[in-house]
């Protein structure tokens, strides 16, 4: 969510004038013949096939072998889809909200080669007219393939949940500056996180609902009550559940008790062990179940980049030990996670399932952007994404829509 101190500020308008920003070149799987990566543990949506085989053809996963597909054998290996984060701000050093085009597709690339095959591109609080700007950058960005949307986080959030969001740039979320957002994205924007119990708030998940763009709650002081009330009006996700909002209390048991036991939410966790207790992890998996849950980053520039000062907005970040503060205050802003390191320590701290972590960090965000029938499983038809995990769950290889991000060079 931050800005390494001296990067630039202004958007980069190339894009105005139809020029691509440099992009990071994978390489074709198998030049442009078929493909079969066999004898790793294939983790499917009816659960994980022992000793397996994946065909590729193409850019796609397909059920049947070509009689010169190229065999490549990953015995010892686990094969799943390729991870989809709904909530990210930038990394290698690029931000999403202040950088240039090419700063942008820098900070996605390195997503990219940790695992994140799709990625919504997250802004945070600013101006209403540079919030717009940026949505007109990004929206082209997403319009090339590069990423999968837009979400907003801000600036329609409580003052008192503020987290690392300048207090002096939050406003209510009034409906039809929603709309301005929505608006500036083409068609692009994906979610909106709003403090619902703030006048406009649910008028304003109406709106979204209507547009279908993801209302979603978060930076909130709501109580119980208030937060049923947005759920029924529309809202679907939880940010970054537990995170910048009151904590469960007996008597006044507040949002988290409403997004855990209600359906209709899907919970965002930051598995990282710095923004959750692996207990609320396991509190979570337990109420929400599975289906639930989508893993998600957070993460700001020195994802995949390393500790230093940053500037998020007019804030200053400091990251020590892989852990983002505000100078001031020291409030969390944002993670440097990235999703390899999401699911491994999902596997081999929390002990969960490798099928449930699967579908917290690929099905249930897919389905979500509703790319489900393309993206977030290993099934013939849908997009060849993919991770390939060593046996302690270490990342070997990223493959995007039939090319290598990371080549794994085996076989």
């Amino acid at each position: 969510m931050a800005t390494p101190l001296g990067a630039r500020d202004s958007a980069d308008m190339r894009l105005r004038h139809g020029a691509r920003p440099a992009t990071h070149n994978p390489q074709p799987a198998s030049g442009n013949g078929p493909l079969i990566l066999s004898g790793a543990d294939l983790v499917l949506p009816t659960g994980t096939v022992k000793n397996g085989r994946l065909i590729i053809d193409g850019a796609r996963i397909t059920g049947a072998a070509p009689a010169n597909a190229q065999v490549i054998d990953v015995s010892g290996h686990t094969l799943v889809p390729g991870f989809v984060d709904l909530h990210n701000h930038g990394g290698g050093g690029a931000s999403f909200t202040s950088g240039t085009a090419d700063d942008v597709v820098k900070g996605i690339d390195t997503h990219r080669r940790h695992g994140t095959t799709t990625l919504v591109a997250s802004t945070v609080t600013g101006d209403m007219d540079f919030l717009a700007q940026r949505a007109g950058l990004l929206s082209e960005l997403a319009e090339q393939g590069d990423i999968a949307g837009i979400h907003f986080e801000g600036p329609f959030i409580s003052p008192c949940r503020k987290g690392a969001h300048s207090e002096a740039l939050l406003r209510d979320p009034d409906p039809a500056e929603v709309r301005k957002l929505i608006d500036a994205a083409r068609g692009k924007a994906r979610m909106v996180t709003l403090a619902t119990e703030l006048p406009g708030g649910i008028d304003s998940v109406r709106l979204l609902a209507e547009h279908g763009v993801i209302a979603a709650i978060g930076h909130t002081d709501a109580t119980y009550e208030q937060t049923l009330e947005a759920i029924d009006a529309g809202a679907t996700v939880a940010t970054h559940l537990f995170n910048a909002m009151p904590p469960l209390g007996h008597r006044d048991p507040g949002p988290i008790v409403a997004l855990l036991e209600d359906e209709r939410i899907t919970v965002e966790l930051i598995n990282d062990g710095t923004h959750l207790h692996p207990a609320s992890l396991q509190l979570a998996f337990h109420h929400a179940g599975a289906s639930r849950v989508a893993f998600i980053t957070d993460a700001m520039d020195a994802a995949g980049f390393g500790d230093g000062r940053y500037m998020l907005g007019p804030l200053e970040v400091e990251v020590s030990e892989g852990v983002a503060r505000l100078v001031e205050g020291g409030s969390i802003a944002g993670s440097t996670l990235t999703l390899d390191r999401a699911f491994k320590r999902a596997v081999t701290v929390d002990r969960l399932p490798v099928e449930d972590v699967v579908a917290a960090i690929s099905a249930n965000p897919a389905r979500l952007l509703g790319m489900y029938d393309r993206i977030g499983s290993l099934e013939p038809g849908k997009d060849a994404d993919l991770v390939l995990l060593d046996h302690q769950f270490d990342l070997k290889g990223v493959m995007r829509r039939g090319e290598w991000v990371v080549d794994p060079q085996l076989g």
